[in-house]
């Protein structure tokens, strides 16, 4: 191809594409929406979605059943140290209850969240040298907040058994605190990551959201791009133009780029100014991912709508592919909890490794040698894609 040819082309793309972005502009509707979808993922994901600070004042009936002594009852300490750590938490409101059926039944009718049961034998069992049972009575209905509860309660009652402990190996062994603490944790366990700094799930799913709003812009815009512009006959003044069939892909595909990076940006911003979001990496890599994520879905737009006869076949077909990926692809949960087989069906999909090389960047601070496997697969896939797409979009015009 000559310089001139390609100087051409590329013009002719640009045209398209600025087509294509006007309507967009002109679509008022159409632009709110595309503006207010990623502000509502963010919002919804970022608020609604607990974890163990979101435990804020969650009801909790706790039943004591010890029938310790009143001179020499544990189980009141017990409850008084809870109390203690509470009040400085304020993570749980506690609610008396009598039984484990009365949990249930506040459980059911959404007076409580989950239960704690102390056993009649609580001190006993102490006192003669053996554990004191617990019970935490979770909400199966929640099976996300009921385990957020179980891993902070467990947290909770290890943490006062600890002390405990601590306490009666300095009194018996006359030892201070510090030294009976050795005694009864000999090892000082310490994490940290890789990076330095505080870190929560918000700053794991937002590269996830990012790629997939800029996928779901992609395959949602595609339809209209190309099978409403079909119905309405515009498309076909298009192909009768001297233009190169390329050309159209081209330019189609920098308008949804275009419409990608936009969402992109604003996803980012909400993510930095509402989350605290830190960009560890580079914020023009992070730009560059989601322009290369959206090249390697345009052809597999492109291809799809190439099948559907109609704007509305096109819309199934997008949403009935994008649905899957949405799970499969690692946005809201890691793909190493997937089964085998479900993480092999997640290798092949490039929203996976757009997700992986933002998390990197963004989260990591990766540069571009650390995301050779990414780069390689999404350029790969999206040329591939493209030239398929090529002359599967000549093939869909002369029907």
């Amino acid at each position: 191809m000559s310089p001139m040819t390609a100087k051409t082309m590329i013009s002719h793309s640009l045209r398209i594409a600025w087509k294509d972005l006007m309507e967009l502009f002109r679509n008022r509707m159409g632009l709110v929406l595309l503006i207010l979808m990623p502000i509502f993922m963010m919002v919804m994901v970022g608020f609604i979605y607990p974890s163990e600070t979101s435990l804020n004042n969650v009801s909790i009936a706790l039943v004591n059943h010890d029938e310790g002594n009143s001179s020499y009852n544990l189980s009141s300490t017990f409850i008084s140290a809870l109390n203690s750590i509470n009040d400085q938490t304020g993570m749980m409101d506690f609610k008396e209850a009598s039984n484990l059926d009365e949990i249930r039944e506040m459980i059911q009718i959404g007076d409580a969240e989950g239960g704690i049961i102390i056993s009649a034998d609580f001190t006993s069992n102490i006192i003669s040298g053996m554990q004191g049972t617990v019970t935490i009575v979770t909400d199966q209905s929640n099976p996300q907040m009921s385990s957020i509860i179980q891993t902070v309660l467990s947290q909770v009652f290890e943490q006062m058994g600890t002390a405990l402990a601590q306490q009666n190996v300095a009194e018996q062994l006359g030892l201070d605190l510090n030294n009976a603490l050795a005694i009864v944790q000999p090892y000082n366990i310490e994490t940290m990551g890789s990076i330095e700094g505080e870190f929560n799930y918000f700053d794991f799913i937002a590269p996830g959201i990012m790629a997939m709003t800029v996928m779901m812009s992609v395959m949602t815009g595609l339809p209209a791009a190309i099978s409403h512009e079909r119905e309405l006959g515009t498309l076909d003044g298009m192909m009768v133009a001297p233009i190169n069939r390329l050309s159209v892909i081209l330019g189609k595909t920098f308008a949804q780029m275009a419409r990608g990076l936009l969402q992109g940006i604003l996803i980012l911003s909400l993510a930095i100014i509402l989350f605290s979001v830190t960009v560890q990496g580079s914020i023009l890599l992070v730009f560059g991912l989601l322009l290369l994520g959206v090249f390697s879905f345009v052809g597999l737009g492109v291809v799809l709508t190439s099948f559907a006869k109609d704007q509305e076949t096109a819309v199934m077909i997008m949403t009935t592919i994008m649905f899957p990926m949405l799970f499969l692809s690692g946005v809201f949960f890691p793909i190493e909890q997937m089964p085998w087989y479900m993480q092999s069906i997640s290798k092949i999909l490039p929203l996976t490794y757009v997700v992986d090389a933002l998390r990197k960047v963004m989260v990591l601070g990766a540069s571009i040698p650390a995301l050779t496997t990414e780069l390689t697969v999404l350029i790969v896939f999206g040329t591939i894609m493209i030239a398929i797409a090529v002359p599967v979009f000549k093939r869909a015009m002369t029907r």
